[in-house]
């Protein structure tokens, strides 16, 4: 007798072998060093940015980069990468939303001047990580190295 297994288990597996494949590709120099490149005014002004708060970003850059690499195959059978962005403006306002009050909630701000510059860095930040998974997700696929 054959072992029966769903669907729902063979898809969960395939993704998660697709996303370690996609990890490899990234470095942890390259996301600490991306963090203080967006982050740097914020960290100067607020002297806010243990570690937990680096982690933070790092986790949160890495959830962006794979959804970038998720929807990617749209990317990979011609459709445009803003259009394919549309699809999942949800997914990233989450992403930028919890980044925001991540780094809120750390800094201690409240200032609306400040947070609202904060909002476009993390908006910049995470969709920059995003175009990033979605143009190394392309490649990958264009290379038939799912």
């Amino acid at each position: 007798m054959a072992v029966i297994t769903s669907l729902a288990e063979k898809r969960q597996e395939k993704q998660l072998r697709y996303e370690r494949n996609m990890l490899r590709e990234l470095s942890l120099e390259k996301l600490r060093a991306k963090v203080l490149e967006h982050f740097l005014s914020f960290y100067t002004t607020y002297r806010v940015f243990p570690s937990v708060v680096e982690e933070g970003c790092i986790d949160l850059a890495i959830e962006a980069y794979l959804l970038g690499a998720r929807y990617s195959r749209f990317g990979y059978y011609g459709e445009e990468a803003d259009s394919v962005r549309r699809r999942c403006v949800q997914e990233e306002k989450y992403l930028v939303d919890t980044l925001f009050d991540f780094l809120c909630f750390w800094g201690g701000i409240d200032e609306d001047l400040v947070s609202q510059s904060l909002y476009y860095a993390c908006e910049h930040y995470i969709g920059g990580w995003w175009m990033e998974g979605f143009e190394r997700g392309k490649k990958r696929r264009r290379l038939k190295l799912r």
